[in-house]
C-alpha cells in the first residue's frame, strides 16, 4: 500500500506551529482545521501572486485587496468564515512575534443580513429533467438515481445520504430513519414508492458484496462508502449533464427544490422544517423570499415576458 505523504500545513513555514495552536490550545475539530486549511490556501497563493515572502510585508493595504478580489468567489458566509480564520492566524502572528503589530483589525467582519440569501432550487420541470439524464443501466447510474429521488424527496443533506446503513431502510413498515441530523435529532419517513423501488434496483444490480453496513458505495475501486463530497458532486454532474444552470450547484439544489415544492404546497413552515431536519425557524423562513424575489424581477422587467 503506498504511504502517501500528508501536505504541510499552508504558511508553515511562515508561520510555523500555528495548525497546532488550532489543535492543542483552541481545541479545534479536524473539520475545522481543514477549513482553515483550505482558507490559508487562498491566501498563500494571493501572497505568491502578488510577491510577498514574508509576513513583515503585510500591510492593511495588502489585506483589504485581498479580500476585494476574493469576495466575489465565494458566498456571504463563506466570506464571514474565511476572515474570521484570517483574523486568528494574525493575532498569532503578532503574539508569536512574526509581525510587528496587530493586523487582524484591517480585516472586517462582512455582514450577514437575516434573510438575505434566496435558495437556489429548480423547477420540478428541471428535476425530471435531471433524473432522465441518469443512465440507469449502468452500477453508477443505478446508484445515482437513487441518490437524487433520496435528496429531492426528503431534503437530505449530503451527509446523511453518505451515511446511510442498510439498517436505516425498514422494508417491513415502510420507513426510512435518518439519524444524527445537524439539529440535533434523528428523522423517520415514510418510504416513498419510487426512492424504494431505485434503491432495491441499486441493492440487485449494483451495490458490491461486502460485510460494510453502508448503502452507497463508490462505483469504482477501492471499494468505499460513498463521501459526502461525491454526493454532492454527482448532483452537480447531472443537472450540468441535463443543461440546467445554477449557481453553485450540489446537493443544496434538491434540498432546497424540495424545500420550495412544499412552500408551494402551502405546508406551515415549522412542519416543513421539521422535515428536511432545519436547526432555526429562520432557515425555513428564507424560502418564503423567493416569490416575492420572483415579482421583483417582474417589476423591474419590461412587461414583454407577461
Amino acid at each position: 500500500m503506498r504511504n502517501r505523504r500528508r501536505r504541510p500545513f499552508p504558511l508553515e513555514s511562515e508561520v510555523p506551529g500555528f495548525a497546532e495552536y488550532l489543535r492543542s490550545e483552541r481545541g479545534f475539530a479536524e473539520s475545522t482545521i481543514r477549513n482553515y486549511r483550505r482558507h490559508l490556501d487562498e491566501f498563500a497563493q494571493y501572497l505568491s501572486r502578488t510577491g510577498i515572502t514574508s509576513f513583515g510585508q503585510l500591510s492593511p493595504a495588502v489585506l483589504a485587496a485581498f479580500i476585494v478580489q476574493y469576495r466575489p468567489k465565494v458566498a456571504p458566509r463563506t466570506r464571514l468564515g474565511f476572515c474570521c480564520h484570517l483574523r486568528v492566524l494574525l493575532r498569532f502572528c503578532y503574539r508569536e512575534g512574526i509581525t510587528t503589530r496587530d493586523l487582524s483589525g484591517a480585516v472586517g467582519t462582512p455582514q450577514i443580513y437575516r434573510l438575505n440569501d434566496v435558495p437556489r432550487s429548480i423547477t420540478w420541470d428541471d428535476v425530471r429533467r435531471m433524473l432522465e439524464a441518469v443512465e440507469r443501466r449502468t452500477i453508477r447510474g443505478r446508484r445515482d438515481y437513487a441518490i437524487l429521488l433520496l435528496l429531492v424527496t426528503y431534503g437530505l443533506r449530503a451527509h446523511e445520504v453518505a451515511r446511510l446503513t442498510l439498517a436505516d431502510v425498514d422494508w417491513k413498515r415502510e420507513r426510512l430513519q435518518v439519524l444524527a441530523r445537524k439539529a440535533g435529532h434523528a428523522t423517520v419517513y415514510p418510504l416513498a414508492g419510487a426512492v424504494a423501488e431505485a434503491i432495491i434496483d441499486y441493492l440487485k444490480n449494483g451495490r458490491p458484496k461486502t460485510e460494510d453496513r453502508h448503502l452507497f458505495f463508490r462505483a469504482r475501486a477501492p471499494q468505499a462508502p460513498i463521501t459526502p463530497a461525491a454526493v454532492s458532486s454527482s448532483v452537480a454532474f447531472y443537472l450540468y449533464k441535463a443543461g440546467i444552470q445554477v449557481p453553485r450547484a450540489g446537493s443544496h439544489t434538491l434540498r432546497h427544490t424540495c424545500v420550495q415544492r412544499l412552500i408551494e404546497a402551502e405546508f406551515p413552515l415549522k412542519t416543513i422544517g421539521d422535515y428536511v431536519g432545519h436547526r432555526s425557524p429562520e432557515s425555513t423562513r428564507v424560502y418564503s423570499k423567493v416569490a416575492i424575489a420572483s415579482l421583483r424581477e417582474v417589476a423591474m422587467g419590461d412587461g414583454e415576458e407577461l
